[in-house]
């Protein structure tokens, strides 16, 4: 069975971050439903669809500027991961039947770890946002 290490995972998640700049942030968000919809097709992609849909939110936030209470590292890092996910030819080509998308989380659940704080003080501020509306 095809299977990525959690060292893997933050190598390919550290390359891609790297990777980031402020124009990549507009393909990103571009690209959101096509993202939504390879989180929706299953597999182990499919347990992140609420925490891909916080990034994707805190990103477009970021990006307009309605949220900058967020180091750009987090939002590198969530980028990247997104980005990640949108190449189907990474570590695991997601044209592997079953497993193409073990990567894809691998990366995401690291990513996950290391903006978890920043993602939780977003969607205080969201909630808090959308109530005032």
């Amino acid at each position: 069975m095809a299977k990525i290490s959690p060292k893997q995972a933050r190598a390919a998640l550290d390359q891609e971050s790297d990777n980031v700049r402020p124009d990549t942030m507009e393909t990103l968000l571009a690209e959101q439903a096509r993202i939504e919809q390879k989180v929706k097709s299953g597999g182990r992609l499919s347990r992140f669809s609420t925490d891909i849909r916080l990034m994707m939110d805190m990103v477009g936030d970021y990006w307009r500027g309605d949220y900058r209470a967020v180091p750009w590292k987090s939002i590198a890092a969530v980028a990247g991961a997104l980005l990640y996910v949108l190449n189907p030819m990474d570590l695991i080509p997601d044209l592997i039947l079953g497993f193409g998308l073990i990567d894809d989380a691998g990366v995401v659940a690291a990513c996950l770890t290391l903006v978890e704080a920043d993602l939780h003080r977003y969607a205080a501020w969201k909630a808090t946002h959308l109530n005032r509306s």
